[in-house]
């Protein structure tokens, strides 16, 4: 046998051998405890078509939870406040820029009214700590093994990565929630990536 075609044999063996190796299986330990304090801050973009048009934008955000409220702080790639909420039990606020402040009882309306889409403030509350209500209203905790979920709103949620997925209680890293239709948005797509702790 010719030497350049043993040592293609012999890279294309080893290519298969390298191909073959198997990753560790991911872990299946669920998400710690669920915090009713917590702050986070991190990066979001957002993708949907409205009146047939694709529509995209991209920012900052910071979280701030405690008993009974919730503050919310949207920003450009640039630091510009786009917006801020505080969503209490009496019900949500959101300023804009130069614009009164509206109020609503349901956050995740107002947002689609001011914003043109709909920032899903009330499913976020659990989906940063990694937990959902499914479609039948059960209680869920995700994993590296087990990221995805369709919750009882419609929609689709799956924890890509992970802050450090071999923690014994691993944190999100990067959620992706995905909706296909709400009011006059369509194929609403938000990326949400969580600064890492500390």
């Amino acid at each position: 046998m010719p030497i350049s075609r043993r040592l293609s044999l012999i890279v294309l063996a080893a290519a298969l051998a390298g191909c073959a190796t198997t990753r560790a299986p991911l872990s299946t330990a669920t998400v710690g405890a669920y915090r009713e304090t917590i702050d986070l801050a991190g990066k979001l973009s957002v993708n949907y078509i409205k009146d047939g048009k694709q529509e995209s934008l991209s920012g900052n955000f910071t979280w701030d939870q405690a008993p009974g409220r919730i503050d919310v702080s949207l920003a450009s790639p640039l630091g510009q406040t786009i917006a801020t909420i505080v969503v209490t039990p009496q019900g949500a606020t959101l300023t804009q820029a130069n614009r009164p402040p509206r109020t609503a009882a349901d956050i995740d309306g107002l947002t689609q009214q001011t914003l043109g889409w709909t920032l899903p403030v009330s499913g976020l509350r659990d989906w940063l700590q990694g937990y959902a209500l499914d479609a039948e209203g059960k209680r869920f905790a995700a994993s590296p093994a087990n990221n995805s979920v369709v919750t009882k709103d419609g929609w689709r949620l799956r924890f890509v990565s992970w802050q450090d997925e071999t923690s014994a209680q691993p944190i999100p890293r990067r959620i992706d929630a995905e909706r296909s239709a709400a009011g006059d948005i369509q194929d609403l797509a938000i990326r949400i990536v969580v600064n890492p702790a500390g």
